[in-house]
């Protein structure tokens, strides 16, 4: 990781845990790299039903303006899964965004 900021590779490796169009092996070497970071993953992000508990794994140490525009932008984007676009309303609503 010479060079890279370890928060920026962490939220990169937590987006792999998230994503439902991802391998698993993919999803395995992303918590063992975590792991190996020392970042705690707790029970895997895509298995989070807690919708504050997920929001709080996403945002920490992320401007609220960037957040809810990547949330704006996933609702418009024909390419994400219908999941992906409902946790996106849910986000907005909780943060009372129209």
């Amino acid at each position: 990781m010479s060079g890279k900021n370890p928060a920026n590779v962490a939220a990169g490796l937590k987006g792999v845990l998230a994503r439902d169009n991802v391998s698993d092996e993919a999803k395995l070497n992303a918590e063992h790299r975590l792991e190996e970071m020392g970042v705690d993953i707790g029970d895997g992000i895509s298995e989070s039903k807690d919708h504050d508990h997920a929001r709080q794994k996403y945002d920490d140490g992320k401007n609220e303006n960037n957040v809810i525009g990547g949330h704006k932008a996933n609702l418009k984007n024909p390419n994400t899964s219908e999941e992906s676009k409902e946790h996106s309303r849910e986000y907005l609503e909780e943060a009372e965004i129209n």
